[in-house]
């Protein structure tokens, strides 16, 4: 079923990479473009958005980057005008920015917290309360809100902010879906499990914290704790994105879509 997005305006909000490979933004929005969609590629790196506009406008998508710290509510407003004046509407909106910081309640520093509640959290916020009302004006939409298991559940790692963080925008979604729903604005989150992706081997103590400090082995001890014996990839979640976002999930709204391999089921 080709061209699922077709004629869809396509917000990626962190569709760049932090480092080589595809993290999830990025995995996402290209997908997002070889589905139909034009795409409006935001990041806070322009260097990082303009990359992943180059891969689509490469393939004959159309995509535009966007530098932007969705943190900045006068970045978030300037992002949503720079779409609208280019694409005219915004369809989607794809939540995809975050961090994670290795510390529990009493060894994590207050200034991380808050910066790591302000990137996963308070990102989601703003977005959505600058695109909602253009979506209803258009008669609906689909938001998509990148959350993690690590929202609902241990995942081996104290890091007291990611957990936190990720479980309030898992709540944030299903309370923002329902007052919503009515407007034909459907909220979803995806709540990936043990990627394998640019953000986990930059993220500030995981590889420590898993493996002393090795990335390859903290990659074998993560999907070692996987029923399905590997690490998922930033495709898996672009795919899970591109059906929230499509018609096919037209009747689906404040779900959480587990992507995970089985760790949920532990």
């Amino acid at each position: 079923m080709p061209e699922r997005l077709r004629n869809k305006v396509a917000m990626v909000v962190g569709a760049g990479s932090i480092g080589p490979g595809w993290g999830n933004g990025k995995a996402t929005a290209v997908t997002f473009a070889r589905e139909g969609a034009k795409v409006f590629c935001v990041d806070v790196n322009l260097n990082a958005a303009e990359e992943t506009a180059n891969i689509i406008t490469g393939e004959g998508g159309l995509a535009l980057p966007f530098r932007a710290d969705v943190t900045k509510a006068d970045d978030v407003e300037a992002m949503v005008k720079a779409c609208i004046a280019d694409f005219g509407r915004i369809d989607v909106l794809d939540n995809n920015v975050g961090i994670a910081d290795v510390g529990g309640v009493v060894e994590l520093p207050e200034k991380t917290w808050d910066r790591v509640l302000d990137v996963n959290l308070k990102s989601a916020f703003l977005t959505m309360k600058h695109v909602i009302p253009l979506m209803v004006v258009q008669g609906g939409g689909s938001i998509i809100n990148i959350s993690s298991v690590a929202g609902s559940r241990w995942t081996g790692v104290p890091y007291s902010s990611y957990y936190a963080s990720k479980a309030a925008l898992i709540h944030l979604t299903r309370t923002t879906a329902v007052e919503y729903a009515s407007k034909r604005v459907r909220v979803n989150a995806i709540l990936p499990g043990l990627m394998q992706t640019p953000m986990v081997e930059h993220s500030a103590g995981l590889a420590r914290s898993y493996a002393g400090g090795d990335i390859e082995e903290m990659w074998r001890v993560r999907a070692a704790q996987v029923p399905m014996g590997i690490g998922g990839e930033a495709w898996d979640v672009a795919w899970g994105a591109v059906y929230l976002a499509s018609e096919e999930a037209k009747y689906v709204t404040g779900i959480e879509l587990v992507i995970d391999g089985g760790v949920s089921l532990k």
